[in-house]
């Protein structure tokens, strides 16, 4: 399944001791707390200034530049090195932010403001995000990677719900000015950490820079073609909020809605999403199967069953079935993430997770689209039955796969060779 192997540059220590690794973990979850509290801050912005569909326009503007870019970043992730370009990204945030805290402070925020710092941060996420993308598999041994990306994932989810309890209560305290400055410290500490202490273990092989941007990304895409197991992982990992977004972001408001259960019980439900999610992906840390793409789309065929059981049961059948939802969502994706970061060519991870990312970000308004018509024209259960069922029998495909039903994240063995030294003082970046 891969073109080429990564080089060791150091020996890293078991998962459970690197300390490194697990700072940059901390730190990740830091400024996605940071994250999560501008964004209310600046949707409650936007809602106070502009009518409900201008805002809605300027909250979702940079999805769009990031979508165009998108592949672009991918394919500069796999011929740059990954530190300077995630440096360089978020030194550019920390402009935006400072110009929007800047501006707020001298005058009143207007909606061209906003719209051009949703614009900006959906540009530095098209190159951010894939470049970040390639870390993983640059810091542990393959064997690590379910671990990492289950811990990730773990204080990833604890830091942004900080942020979002946080966030209300910031805005109405110190305005978008106070949340943009809160926002730019954390990315302050993400650049200072990269620069002085995140060193790579692993080098990854670089693509060619002789051919064009273009070429490269339409490299990937040919790449993709030819390899089935990496095809059949990006088209999972692509869809696999596609059944389940749409059920709890709209079936349960409508679910709660039409049983006049109220507001309260959607956000009890989506608490135990959260919580079930959480548990998922911390019991990967202790424990996980011998075939780990397997475990993965052996545990998205139950949580098809659990969206099924939401619009069939009173409100403890559906605590439940959105509790196994969460299990199985942060279980899955841990894994199935952690064995695409494996065995994906290094060479290609930033376009694959690129095309990854594309996927998703296109696919889901369809899938919200087509729940909400199903919703409208057909009982309640119908929508549930379908995207639920539908899911767990296209997990039938790649549970068949004979590539992933051999392949084996723990039987990877890395090349023997001597440890080496961190350098003493940071090289220039």
């Amino acid at each position: 399944m891969t073109t080429a192997e990564p080089t060791m540059l150091r020996t890293p220590p078991a998962f459970a001791r690197d300390r490194m690794v697990q700072a940059w973990l901390v730190i990740k979850a830091l400024s996605d707390a940071g994250d999560a509290i501008f964004t209310i801050a600046f949707a409650w912005t936007a809602v106070q200034i502009a009518s409900p569909a201008v805002a809605g326009l300027v909250v979702a503007a940079g999805t769009i530049p990031r979508a165009v870019v998108l592949l672009i970043g991918g394919a500069y992730a796999d011929r740059a090195d990954a530190r300077r370009l995630m440096i360089l990204f978020n030194a550019l945030r920390v402009v935006v932010l400072v110009t929007v805290a800047i501006w707020c402070l001298a005058a009143q925020p207007t909606v061209a403001l906003l719209l051009i710092a949703s614009i900006a941060f959906g540009l530095c996420d098209a190159f951010f995000e894939p470049a970040a993308g390639t870390m993983p598999r640059q810091l542990v041994a393959p064997a690590d990677l379910p671990a990492y990306a289950a811990l990730s994932q773990t204080l990833s989810r604890l830091g942004t719900m900080a942020g979002s309890a946080a966030g209300g209560f910031l805005v109405a305290a110190y305005g978008i000015t106070g949340s943009a400055g809160l926002n730019t410290l954390t990315y302050i500490v993400v650049i200072v950490f990269i620069v002085l202490w995140l060193r790579p273990r692993f080098a990854l092989p670089r693509a060619s820079s002789e051919q064009s941007v273009l070429r490269g990304v339409a490299d990937g895409f040919r790449h993709l073609g030819r390899e089935r197991a990496t095809r059949t992982l990006v088209i999972a990992l692509s869809g696999l909020n596609l059944a389940v977004g749409p059920a709890l972001a709209i079936g349960l408001p409508l679910l709660a809605t039409s049983r006049g259960w109220g507001a309260g019980a959607v956000g009890v439900f989506d608490a135990l999403v959260g919580g079930g999610a959480m548990a998922g992906a911390l019991t990967v840390v202790r424990w996980r199967p011998r075939h780990e793409a397997i475990g993965g789309f052996a545990a998205l065929m139950v949580q098809g069953a659990g969206i099924i059981s939401l619009g069939l049961g009173n409100q403890f059948v559906v605590g439940a079935g959105c509790l196994a939802i969460g299990f199985t969502a942060g279980y899955a994706s841990s894994l199935l993430s952690a064995t695409f970061a494996a065995t994906a060519a290094p060479d290609y991870l930033g376009r694959l997770g690129s095309i990854l990312r594309l996927g998703d970000d296109c696919l889901m308004p369809a899938g919200m689209a087509v729940f909400g018509a199903l919703a409208g024209i057909l009982p309640l259960w119908v929508p549930f039955a379908i995207f639920g069922g539908s899911m767990a029998l296209l997990m039938i495909i790649p549970l068949r796969n004979p590539q992933l039903r051999s392949l084996s994240l723990q039987r990877e063995k890395e090349p023997e060779a001597e440890p080496v030294p961190e350098p003493e003082s940071a090289p220039e970046v």
